[in-house]
């Protein structure tokens, strides 16, 4: 998947369509019930092909946790920051011809809905079947951005690195530690019950599933709340993922795209002086403050 390209003007005909404004919320936005088509038990591969429209595709993947703790993050992604980050990248472009796909995660503990992947889309598709997917449930103790990350080392096929040996994008988001000092691991029975795989090991250690991952993709983890939690959540993620951690806190959550934006760019080789002074003077101290951690 792929093709055609992405226009601020279709978001903005999608969003009148759809009769989302500031006062919309999840229960607004998003379905109601979960969609085969979006879950990975049903899937055997999403693809990040080249085309005439994209002859250098770039894989994003953009995870959230979809607990009912982080509803306001699945509603500014939804209502602002999937539009900004796409148009920020075509802008700003900091990898070439952006293919998106969302993925929506919340604890594998046996209920339905662990992770909702979406295609990899060129254009407005990618918010069609974000507004698809369903959020706000369930319960975790972990940032379960394992998930993603398995379904991309394994369910994901990008010519990106196929071809030209360059790698995609994973940044997913979320409140909670991510497991790493407590033994977090992904056990045989989450991957067969959330993807339906059943030639697994006993279980995969997170760390050895980051490496697995990053050998095809640069992976990140923002942190989005600066409570009590954050010391804790910001210890266990840089151990895991040193320099690879951002923060933002939840009164800013609408920087979100800035943030992101920020990140690519910094992977790409732009100077962090740079990245910072493209942005609006009230804006700096935001993305400078979030990304203090990245270091690449």
């Amino acid at each position: 998947m792929g093709y055609g390209s992405y226009k601020a003007s279709d978001w903005a005909k999608l969003r009148s369509s759809k009769g989302i404004n500031s006062s919309s919320n999840a229960s607004d936005i998003f379905a109601r019930e979960f969609k085969d088509k979006y879950n990975p038990r049903f899937i055997d591969k999403r693809e990040s092909r080249d085309s005439e429209d994209s002859p250098e595709s770039t894989p994003i993947i953009i995870g959230f946790d979809v607990t009912g703790s982080m509803g306001y993050l699945a509603e500014e992604i939804a209502k602002n920051s999937l539009n900004k980050t796409i148009t920020e990248i075509y802008d700003k472009q900091p990898v070439t011809n952006p293919h998106v796909m969302c993925a929506a995660f919340t604890c594998p503990g046996g209920h339905e809905g662990s992770l909702q992947v979406t295609q990899f889309e060129a254009d407005i598709r990618v918010i069609e079947q974000l507004f698809e997917l369903r959020v706000n449930y369930g319960g975790n103790t972990y940032s379960y951005d394992n998930l993603v990350w398995y379904f991309a080392s394994r369910h994901t096929d990008i010519d990106c690195y196929n071809k030209r040996g360059k790698k995609g994008f994973i940044i997913c988001i979320g409140d909670e530690i991510c497991g790493y000092d407590d033994g977090d691991y992904l056990t045989k029975r989450d991957m067969e019950s959330v993807f339906d795989d059943k030639d697994v090991p006993a279980h995969l250690n997170l760390m050895d599933l980051y490496n697995e991952v990053s050998e095809r993709y640069e992976v990140f983890h923002i942190i989005t709340d600066m409570g009590y939690r954050f010391e804790k959540a910001l210890s266990t993620w840089e151990n895991l993922l040193p320099g690879k951690v951002a923060v933002i806190k939840e009164e800013e959550i609408s920087y979100l795209s800035e943030v992101i934006t920020s990140i690519m760019q910094l992977a790409s080789g732009k100077s962090r002086k740079s990245v910072i002074e493209q942005w609006p003077e009230e804006t700096r101290p935001i993305v400078e403050k979030a990304i203090e951690y990245i270091m690449i």
